[in-house]
């Protein structure tokens, strides 16, 4: 049996994969950082997965997990945050946070992650961006800026990896339903959903597809693929 862990994986995208994967034969490890209530409903759903609290930006945190796992097949780095607000009204502590959770976060779990990848000379990493990682988006600077990191940081860790027989690849979700999205008004929504050559936003779902399909495609590593409805071409 295939082995994966999910960070961000009690809610949205992440719950999505977690889900599908396990419907795919993986074995599935859960991480998520604070909302209990969340991690309780999905274990409840799920009850052969293993949901575990942990603080991706803490490398102590990060390297417990790992050192509690067999090596992994497959590990895809979801967790993130956002912030949406003028540039100058973030101040360090909220670019701080961003970046220790989007960049900081991909980081220390595929550096754990990839020792044990690299002994095995198999695996597969997937990391989660976003459209505006790619294009930028006004008012979202700080997390465009993080998301555009996680890209770049995956396209240099394909070529670092391919020897290894490890494929590196990220996903960029453009409008999704998830709880991040949630909180836009029905006036931004119609907005936004005019410039969605599909005319709606994603699902969850179709992401996690989006993730299996780069999961499992041996010879696909270092590419960038857009879940956008044809937002960004």
């Amino acid at each position: 049996m295939k082995r994966a862990l999910v960070t961000g994986g009690t809610r949205g995208i992440g719950l999505s994969c977690v889900r599908l994967l396990r419907e795919n034969g993986y074995a599935v490890t859960a991480l998520y950082a604070r909302d209990e209530a969340a991690a309780a409903a999905a274990a409840r759903e799920l009850p052969d997965v293993r949901f575990v609290r942990a603080d991706v930006s803490d490398r102590a945190a990060v390297e417990a997990v790992f050192s509690s796992l067999p090596a992994l097949d497959l590990l895809v780095n979801n967790a993130g945050v956002s912030r949406f607000g003028l540039v100058q009204d973030v101040d360090e502590r909220e670019f701080d946070a961003l970046f220790s959770v989007n960049v900081k976060g991909t980081f220390l779990c595929t550096q754990c992650a990839v020792r044990a990848m690299v002994r095995a000379q198999r695996g597969a990493i997937v990391n989660v961006s976003s459209v505006w990682g790619q294009t930028g988006a006004s008012c979202e600077s700080v997390y465009s800026a993080s998301k555009g990191a996680v890209i770049a940081f995956t396209k240099a860790l394909a070529k670092e990896l391919a020897p290894s027989n490890i494929t590196v690849n990220c996903v960029a979700p453009g409008v999704i339903e998830t709880d991040m999205n949630a909180r836009l008004s029905r006036e931004a929504r119609a907005a936004l959903r005019e410039e969605i050559p599909a005319g709606r936003f994603g699902t969850p779902e179709e992401v996690a597809r989006a993730v299996l399909f780069l999961a499992e495609a041996p010879y696909v590593t270092g590419q960038v693929l857009g879940v956008n409805g044809g937002f960004y071409l």
